[in-house]
């Protein structure tokens, strides 16, 4: 039994050992400083769903470039070679002339054919004529656009979500300030009353109320202290920022704020939303689709020209001698005139037009909703605004009523319940007042997207 607990006692050991290796193994963070113009730019440049957008971008040049390709010179080489081990027999009447009366069969068996055979050559068309393909390539060009406005679409939800997550970074920040300095207020009328209670001057229930709310402090403490953790790693997670990153944000919540911005933004009309620039480039495709569908009914035209060289042998060897090759060409133009499909064509056509009629719908819908954005998001601000400025008096006045309660208590003339009672109004109103103040950044981002603008200011 002693001596499994020295085993015990060596493996623990070890393993202590083994995980301060590993700790001083790991790597520093690297510290990132940045503003939130800077934070965003880093964004657009890392978040993985703004590279997707632009990688699509990429994609649709190639799908230009393909339809593109269409209409050019279409050239491919062909190579042959066949071997028959048995070489194809023909019966031919055995008649006169070319009959053999000592054949006593009515037919005679001939073969025509060798047994090695090979061909070389050159195919060539070029499309003359197709009415799908200019149409074709114009729709390849506005799915390009789309696909740009899709980017920009990417960029807004991107900055959007960034602009939020720093908010509130710089808000759970200011809430650990203020816990801390509440802490240290009621840890000095703690350690007071202690002193008072140590004397006989008041009782020991007293001691115990602001020990309860020195409680509920250090609680908010470390209340703040993890949602300023996780909304750092939310934030880093929208920058797409590698593990060993660390960001420290070099603004203020006041520097990012000004009233007259706030109050610009209350008479600004807003920017052509690119929503609906998505959907009119998704009608325009729709068009597109129409068009194309319907010059399907137009004949097509193409060039066909091929240069062939062919030969045979009886052997493997003769099959290569140039004695038995021989040179062949065609040039020739074909045209492929469409009749009956089975009414295919036409199904698609009236699905287009449907289609062209659902995005007629959805594009009033549309002008509908961004006017209601817009007015509802600057009815927010506008309330967010005026809540703020009362829950910031609130905590003025709260401050002035926690002061006046110290004074008097330090004077004898007050009770503990009053300062232990103005203590946590305090901490109430101040709790308030950052809950209003992160409700406002929020209904000012809101608007901004409204308004279409959030990307305002990043281009310069």
């Amino acid at each position: 039994m002693f001596k499994k607990k020295i085993y015990l006692a060596v493996f623990f050991v070890l393993g202590l050992v083994k995980m301060e290796a590993v700790a001083q193994e790991a790597p520093p963070l690297e510290v990132l400083k940045l503003n939130l113009k800077e934070t965003l730019e880093y964004a657009l440049e890392n978040n993985p769903d703004s590279k997707n957008a632009k990688l699509e971008v990429m994609i649709s040049q190639t799908t230009i470039k393909e339809e593109t390709a269409a209409g050019l010179p279409q050239i491919n080489g062909t190579v042959g070679l066949n071997y028959n081990p048995l070489v194809q027999v023909v019966f031919l009447p055995n008649e006169p002339p070319f009959g053999d009366p000592s054949n006593p069969s009515d037919v005679i068996p001939a073969r025509f054919g060798v047994s090695y055979s090979g061909n070389a050559g050159v195919n060539l068309s070029q499309m003359i004529f197709d009415g799908s393909f200019f149409v074709g390539l114009r729709a390849a060009k506005t799915y390009k656009a789309l696909t740009e406005l899709d980017k920009v679409k990417v960029e807004n939800d991107v900055i959007e979500n960034v602009k939020k997550a720093y908010f509130g970074v710089l808000v759970n920040a200011e809430r650990i300030k203020l816990s801390q300095s509440n802490l240290s207020r009621i840890d000095s009328l703690l350690e007071e009353t202690k002193a008072l209670n140590e004397a006989g001057f008041t009782e020991r229930i007293e001691v115990s109320r602001i020990q309860v709310q020195r409680n509920n402090t250090f609680s908010q403490l470390k209340q703040s202290l993890t949602a300023y953790d996780i909304s750092k790693q939310l934030l880093k997670i929208q920058l797409g920022l590698p593990k060993n990153y660390d960001i420290v944000i070099t603004e203020t919540l006041a520097e990012l704020n000004p009233e007259e911005e706030l109050m610009a933004l209350q008479t600004m009309e807003g920017n052509n939303r690119v929503e609906m620039d998505q959907l009119l480039t998704n009608m325009e495709l729709t068009q597109l689709d129409l068009k194309y569908n319907t010059s399907q009914y137009m004949p097509t035209i193409d060039l066909v020209a091929n240069y062939t060289r062919s030969g045979a042998g009886d052997s493997f060897k003769t099959v290569f001698s140039s004695n038995n090759w021989f040179s062949s060409s065609l040039i020739g133009v074909s045209m492929n005139i469409p009749i009956f499909d089975g009414l295919s064509k036409s199904a698609r056509i009236q699905r287009n037009r449907i289609q062209l009629q659902q995005l007629e719908n959805q594009k009033f819908y549309l002008n509908q909703n961004i006017a209601l954005e817009v007015y509802q998001a600057k009815q927010n601000l506008a309330n967010d605004m005026e809540v703020l400025a009362v829950q910031k008096e609130s905590m003025e006045l709260a401050k002035e009523v926690y002061d006046i309660s110290k004074i008097k208590y330090n004077e004898g003339v007050g009770s503990n319940l009053e300062v232990v009672e103005a203590d946590a109004a305090l901490i109430e109103s101040e709790i308030n007042y950052l809950g209003a103040l992160y409700d406002g950044l929020i209904s000012k981002v809101d608007l901004e997207k409204a308004l279409g603008i959030l990307k305002n200011g990043l281009d310069q």
